[in-house]
């Protein structure tokens, strides 16, 4: 049964650049890495989309309405979708010192801020440096080699993957949570409570729910620090008495001198 918008699934996704065959995402860790793409902190497993919320490009989040969980499917995206056209008014050729003065060591490849606007390295030469802002993928038609590897039906299923979407540091099972008198609770695991951004995370994800769970008055979250248990005191043997030795029979009394007169 094909999808519809609004559904909540969970996609995996290998992304190509089709002029070249370059892999620039993916959902599959050993694809990142074979494609020099793995980053520090990043996390690969299936991804939540809503169908037609736009979390993903515009024409793949149409496409999603054609397919069915379980079937992989290719999608191709042109430029006039994806990034748009290349524009050569955006392509500027400045002097290296100007970068060096802002603390940036060039080397072609890079991608840099300059005056506000990203933008990538694409030449070094005769004392200057090609700077290109467009977007890095501008241009470029696009194929994704996609599949829905599920389909989340329950209620349950949905709250716990927008939880583990906006903090996905820890496992979805870590997050215990109830909903009662249309109030969700959120119990949060205790290696979250120090994440850096966890505040606008627990943001969003109680914004999540007043979108997708109109019903909901509101979202709490609970962090309980829980005291370590104490070491229970095994129970030492009653030491044995000693025994005590025998005392020495005492010496008998010397006998009085007689004193002369």
């Amino acid at each position: 049964m094909a999808l519809q918008k609004g559904d909540f699934i969970l996609i995996n996704y290998t992304a190509k650049v089709k002029e070249t065959n370059e892999v620039f995402d993916t959902t599959f860790e050993e694809t990142a890495k074979t494609a020099h793409l793995q980053k520090e902190g990043e996390f690969y497993e299936p991804k939540l989309v809503v169908v037609g919320e736009g979390w993903v490009l515009k024409t793949l989040d149409e496409n999603l309405e054609t397919m069915e969980p379980e079937k992989a499917a290719l999608v191709e995206i042109s430029p006039e979708k994806a990034f748009g056209p290349r524009d050569s008014e955006k392509i500027k050729r400045i002097h290296i010192r100007q970068l060096l003065e802002k603390g940036i060591n060039p080397a072609v490849g890079m991608r840099i801020e300059f005056g506000g606007k990203n933008a990538t390295i694409r030449s070094i030469g005769s004392g200057r440096a090609l700077l290109d802002f467009n977007p890095p993928l501008a241009g470029r038609t696009l194929v994704y080699d996609v599949t829905v590897t599920k389909k989340l039906e329950t209620s349950e299923e949905k709250i716990a993957a927008l939880i583990h979407r906006r903090i996905p540091v820890a496992e979805v099972e870590q997050f215990k949570f109830v909903i009662q008198d249309k109030i969700l609770t959120i119990d949060m695991p205790e290696e979250t409570f120090y994440l850096e951004g966890v505040q606008i995370a627990k943001r969003g994800i109680a914004m999540d729910m007043q979108k997708f769970f109109a019903d909901f008055t509101e979202t709490k979250f609970v962090e309980a620090y829980k005291a370590e248990p104490k070491p229970v005191a095994e129970p030492q043997p009653a030491p044995e008495a000693e025994a005590k030795p025998a005392e020495a029979p005492a010496a008998p009394a010397a006998p009085a001198e007689e004193v002369k007169s």
